[in-house]
């Protein structure tokens, strides 16, 4: 599988595996060990790299990059962001300055996201290095030497332009329309689809599947640009499927901001920056933090499957654990979402506030005229074999008064909605409680109570 690409700042033609790693490729046959394997799941940020393509520069986690994904792309690792007469980037300097580094095992990684920050501009450094993980030096002289160097000077070798035409041309299968991709898929419905690979990654890092031939052929579908689209459609917003998790972010921010909070929160700045919302639909895991949202929302999911379509409440996609109402060669085209939610709420509960998995995740949407619930939609992550509807604690609520009663009333039915399961991260009675927890948090919420704990103080 041939690909073309810069690689700081320098032409490369290469011929690999569909699922070689990026992380893989620079350390084993570059020498370029600065990029260090510590997680190798996207979780630490030691192996970030700078990718900069038509959409701009971005950081993303080179362990679960696959080598196609680069084609016609530059990539920057922490050994380009020195100029060529070996003066040291701005964000080099000033961690230097402010004494950033210990062991030195993370410090190629931060400066790599922070010099992509620093070219696009960015001062928010605690959203920035959330996905760049250290053990000894702590985070106050990081983000220092990151504040620090803001308003320096961009250096100009790193304004890297995408390469359009580089060397031969690729064979890897790209489909550059969802028309392509779904006579490709029916031709292949025992294919695997590939968009940002935050999940699919793993399969290769940890389970080996491409050592074991489960994954058959393989389509990447960053070229397929029809699916990238979000379109106004007047009282709702119609996403494609390969929306990345950082484009759905900006859109939703100031439509629905509690549900944008937990975007935030979602991975990291390198995971968002590749992972797509129907990626994470498509996945079905049932602590996912997308689901409950787009079920409190009311979400459409559309589905296509050669020339057919169907569309379907995302609710009805998850049907129990591990499967999904899909169909082979069948694949996820776009979501539909209001535009309007006033009173949504999304609240996550997990053991670290950044980039970890939800123990609980609940999302609330009632509407209340007259101090009376006409509607309530309410949808749990975490709770259940399949993210879902919280239904009897929601025929509690609608017809009743607004008040604490109420929601006392819904949060005991929650206990014939859901029967969770104990596991590493929570057991079941902590997971009932928190979800109940949830609920009351919601009912303070709307009724202007502050229940952010990093926004109260004593």
């Amino acid at each position: 599988m041939n690909i073309t690409f810069l690689l700081n700042g320098e032409a490369v033609e290469v011929d690999t595996h569909p699922t070689r790693t990026l992380l893989d490729w620079l350390r084993d046959t570059q020498n370029l060990t600065g990029t260090k394997e510590g997680c190798n799941e996207g979780d630490c940020g030691a192996c970030s790299v700078m990718i900069t393509d038509d959409k701009g520069a971005r950081a993303l986690n080179a362990c679960i990059l696959f080598m196609p994904q680069l084609h016609g792309k530059a990539v920057r690792t922490v050994e380009g962001l020195a100029a060529p007469d070996g003066t040291l980037h701005p964000v080099q300097e000033t961690m230097i300055d402010k004494h950033g580094s210990q062991c030195g095992f993370c410090t190629p990684g931060f400066v790599v996201s922070m010099a992509t920050a620093h070219l696009n501009g960015r001062t928010d450094h605690d959203d920035v290095l959330a996905g760049n993980l250290c053990r000894c030096t702590g985070y106050a002289p990081i983000v220092r030497a990151a504040k620090s160097a803001e308003g320096t000077k961009i250096p100009d070798h790193m304004r890297d332009s995408p390469p359009v035409h580089l060397g031969k041309k690729t064979d890897i299968l790209a489909p550059k329309t969802s028309d392509a991709l779904a006579a490709w898929y029916m031709a292949n419905p025992d294919g695997t689809l590939i968009a940002g690979a935050t999940d699919v990654g793993l399969w290769v890092t940890k389970d080996f599947h491409d050592q074991t031939g489960k994954m058959g052929e393989i389509a990447f579908l960053n070229r397929c640009t029809d699916l990238q689209q979000i379109r106004d459609q007047g009282d709702t917003l119609r996403i494609g499927a390969t929306v990345t998790m950082t484009d759905v972010l900006a859109t939703v921010r100031t439509l629905h901001p509690s549900y944008a909070n937990m975007i935030r929160r979602y991975g990291s700045e390198q995971v968002r920056n590749a992972a797509t919302i129907g990626g994470n639909i498509a996945n079905g895991s049932p602590i996912g933090d997308n689901p409950p949202a787009l079920i409190a929302l009311g979400a459409t999911l559309h589905l296509r499957h050669g020339d057919s379509r169907r569309d379907m409440p995302i609710e009805d996609f998850f049907v129990e654990y591990g499967k999904q109402d899909r169909k082979a060669g069948e694949f996820i085209e776009a979501v539909t979402i209001p535009k309007s939610a006033p009173t949504l709420r999304c609240y996550k509960l997990s053991k670290r506030f950044d980039q970890d998995i939800s123990t609980v995740c609940g999302c609330f949407n009632v509407t209340i005229e007259n101090d009376t619930i006409i509607a309530a939609c309410i949808a749990f992550g975490g709770m259940s074999g399949t993210p879902k509807h919280a239904k009897l604690s929601e025929v509690t609520l609608v017809g009743q008064p607004w008040s604490r009663v109420s929601i006392e009333a819904a949060a005991i039915a929650l206990l014939d909605d859901f029967q969770p399961l104990s596991d590493m991260r929570a057991s079941a009675d902590y997971r009932m409680e928190a979800a109940q927890g949830q609920l009351r948090r919601y009912f303070d919420d709307l009724n202007g109570i502050n229940t952010n704990i990093l926004e109260i103080s004593a």
